[in-house]
């Protein structure tokens, strides 16, 4: 498994990078840029809650890879909080929606879902 992070902050990159080395991780690579920049493809793009799910798919749809290898189909996985009936609608026929508060008591999880939509 290998992952590739991209962020437009610096300082969140820096962090991360920084994070990485000192656990001793060889199987990242950071990227300091938009998601809009990122020309790569890859089997599933990993996001939280930066915006409408629907502009977020228009934006890194180009990234998903072709090439099926994994169980799972390629796609999207988000962290999205809140009330997602509205926002899921164009993909409703195809996206799975697991409530973290199903696995985690403390209040912050008690509205945050992982989104997974097939791209």
């Amino acid at each position: 498994v290998k992952f590739h992070l991209v962020d437009s902050i610096g300082k969140k990159v820096r962090v991360a990078t920084e994070v990485a080395n000192a656990i001793g991780l060889k199987n990242v690579t950071f990227r300091h840029a938009r998601a809009e920049e990122e020309k790569r493809t890859f089997d599933f793009v990993v996001s939280r809650a930066v915006m409408p799910l629907a502009d977020l798919i228009k934006i890194i749809k180009k990234n998903i890879s072709s090439k099926q290898q994994n169980a799972l189909p390629n796609g999207l996985i988000c962290l999205k909080g809140g009330e997602l009936e509205h926002e899921t609608m164009p993909f409703k026929h195809k996206t799975v929606i697991h409530s973290l508060s199903d696995n985690f008591e403390e209040e912050f999880f008690k509205t945050k879902k992982v989104v997974y939509v097939p791209i």
